[in-house]
């Protein structure tokens, strides 16, 4: 059985990213219901908001999903924890910061925990610290990213050469090909954010499906590195006018301001692209259909089943020559 399969008590090795305050729950309970592990990304919001959607999530399933926790993103990250204990939630994801002081009270109460890395060295500190899994995570990937901007493609097998705890690829994937790769590469499962946006269960405006569905390879900007602050996010009105006021000289604080969580929500939730952003990883310019988690998830495996044995086929047929 596949380890994080085992470890995560679920059917297919498929984790959904954290999305910050537009999680919801209909989508949450979708992916664990389609045999993934369905994530709460708690963002910024207090811990009332969401306990709200876990109570809401809970009752649309029975089977395991997760919190996410973007450490120095959150000013609640202590609290959230707690209520991840209350709520007996069997998995917390933790981001955007130092997971160390989190993982001993985290494994107390019997909560694996996956922590998100960006680099070898960070993979290997969070092993040191207890980590049961590791989400690592490459440049393509939607929203905040790390400064240090190293591929998916290469991050995966060095991370996994140096850690013996599973590895789960992040950014860049969203098909049968990019699972089938991820696990080539030494991840033992796959994260996804970007791609789970346009399914049906998603509960965003269709602005925001749409602009994915039509969006080509070139059309995600970086923003915020002119600050130290790198996003990623589909092009539209509004991320221009951040982009002109990083040529203009921006602050940090006022890059912070003009990226809030509230900007978050008028793009993704009210579809209002011209004062309001969305993120996106580079996956975007694959995606031309809006499936059911279900229809994606059992068309991935599939996929991917088929590039393996095609490409054992092909490494097989070298040895006849």
């Amino acid at each position: 059985m596949n380890s994080i399969c085992e470890q995560l008590s679920i059917k297919y090795p498929i984790i959904q990213g954290g999305m910050g305050n537009i999680s919801h729950a209909a989508l949450t309970a979708a992916v664990s219901e389609a045999g993934g592990l369905g994530t709460i990304g708690c963002g910024t919001m207090s811990p009332q908001e969401v306990e709200n959607i876990i109570l809401e999530t809970k009752e649309k399933t029975k089977r395991p999903f997760a919190l996410n926790i973007a450490i120095t993103v959150s000013p609640y990250a202590s609290e959230l924890i707690q209520l991840a204990i209350t709520h007996h939630i069997p998995v917390v994801s933790l981001s955007a910061g130092n997971p160390a002081p989190f993982i001993p009270v985290l494994h107390q109460n019997g909560i694996k925990v996956i922590a998100v890395v960006a680099s070898v060295k960070h993979a290997q500190k969070a092993e040191a610290a207890g980590a049961d899994l590791l989400a690592a995570e490459g440049f393509e990937a939607a929203g905040i990213n790390s400064n240090l901007e190293l591929t998916t493609f290469t991050l995966i097998p060095q991370i996994a050469n140096a850690v013996s705890i599973p590895v789960i690829a992040a950014g860049g994937i969203g098909d049968g090909k990019g699972l089938a790769a991820a696990l080539m590469l030494g991840a033992s499962g796959v994260q996804m954010g970007t791609r789970l946006i346009a399914t049906k269960e998603a509960q965003l405006h269709d602005h925001y499906k749409e602009k994915i569905i039509q969006a080509s390879d070139t059309d995600t900007r970086i923003i915020g590195r002119s600050v130290g602050r790198v996003r990623r996010v589909l092009q539209a009105g509004y991320t221009e006018k951040i982009r002109q006021a990083e040529n203009d000289g921006l602050s940090l604080e006022e890059f912070n301001r003009m990226t809030s969580e509230d900007y978050h929500i008028k793009g993704a939730v009210y579809g209002d692209l011209e004062n309001g952003y969305i993120n996106s990883g580079q996956i975007a310019g694959l995606v031309t259909t809006i499936p059911t988690v279900e229809e994606l998830f059992t068309s991935m495996v599939e996929e991917a089943m088929e590039r393996m044995d095609h490409g054992l086929r092909n490494l097989s047929a070298l040895n006849k020559r």
